[in-house]
């Protein structure tokens, strides 16, 4: 049996030993590897290392180190191409009326913050990579601006947007929409809990109460007739779980840390978000604005 030892480096490489000991790095925790003549405890601080070390590979893998402004652009421009993509699917199917336009809305304002989260990943550590990542949502903004004051036309855009047809409702709701995920991309970025609650309350949690107060709400809040029990609990439920997938999510990229601690924290500001939601307030100002409001002030005193 070949022992390993410095004399070991001296090998030709047409050497069979000299290619197995190449392909096989001494620091694997394997019984077959150098680490097994040293002992137990130290073979599983070695491996213990090795685990730690792998969201951080997966991330270097998918979101280069370098801060390559060449590829953040070209990430930029596939979410946002992405982004569009959807956006006109669902102009398209309110076009043909395949859904209900109040379920179609609700299928948009649900998808676009969703996906967008899952394209973070794409960008680098550069300084640049979360404003970057912002463009997408960024341009929603300046087509609301222009959409709602009639500057721009888009029938089918306005159709699938607003609950009414009426252009002016898209400087309101899907207007605050946009702005929040654009200041969670660009100020909060991947690494902060506080994006994730603020994002999956608004999308799924938000979204999901909508579809299913309509269909299964048939017991209202005492304090809100146009709010049900059903779709407050679903509210809350799908915000929630929401988050803890997206934390396991970016905690696999290396990005940040798993805990119950954080998972508990989300509950809090799901549930908060759900009260504010569900108060004839929110009605008033928007719920598009409430909860991202929210779960941004919650989010900071807990998470």
């Amino acid at each position: 049996m070949l022992t390993v030892s410095a004399h070991t480096f001296l090998l030709p490489s047409s050497s069979p030993h000299y290619t197995r000991l190449r392909s096989r790095p001494l620091w694997l925790c394997s019984p077959t590897s150098a680490a097994a003549s040293t002992s137990l405890p130290f073979r599983r601080r070695r491996c213990a290392v090795d685990r730690s070390r792998r969201p951080t590979a997966m991330a270097a893998v998918i979101s280069p180190g370098d801060g390559s402004l060449a590829h953040d652009l070209v990430s930029s421009a596939v979410t946002a191409g992405v982004a569009l993509g959807l956006l006109r699917v669902f102009e398209e199917l309110a076009k043909r009326g395949v859904f209900e336009q109040k379920l179609n809305r609700k299928l948009v304002h649900i998808t676009i913050g969703m996906v967008f989260l899952l394209f973070w990943p794409l960008f680098s550590s550069g300084r640049y990579a979360p404003f970057l990542a912002a463009l997408a949502p960024g341009i929603n903004i300046l087509r609301m601006l222009l959409l709602g004051s009639g500057i721009m036309k888009n029938e089918a855009m306005v159709k699938s947007m607003s609950r009414s047809g009426d252009r002016r409702e898209l400087l309101k709701g899907p207007l605050y929409y946009a702005t929040t995920i654009t200041f969670a991309t660009s100020v909060l970025w991947r690494t902060s809990p506080i994006a994730i609650a603020l994002i999956c309350n608004l999308c799924a949690g938000d979204g999901i109460a909508d579809i299913v107060g309509r269909r299964l709400g048939k017991e209202k809040l005492p304090y809100n007739p146009n709010k049900s029990y059903a779709g407050s609990i679903a509210m809350a439920m799908a915000g929630f779980l929401a988050s803890v997938g997206y934390m396991h999510y970016f905690h696999t990229f290396g990005f940040m840390e798993e805990s119950w601690y954080t998972a508990f924290g989300f509950l809090v500001v799901s549930v908060a978000s759900t009260l504010v939601e569900s108060h004839p307030l929110s009605t008033e100002l928007d719920d598009n604005l409430t909860v991202p409001m929210t779960s941004f002030l919650v989010g900071s005193l807990i998470l």
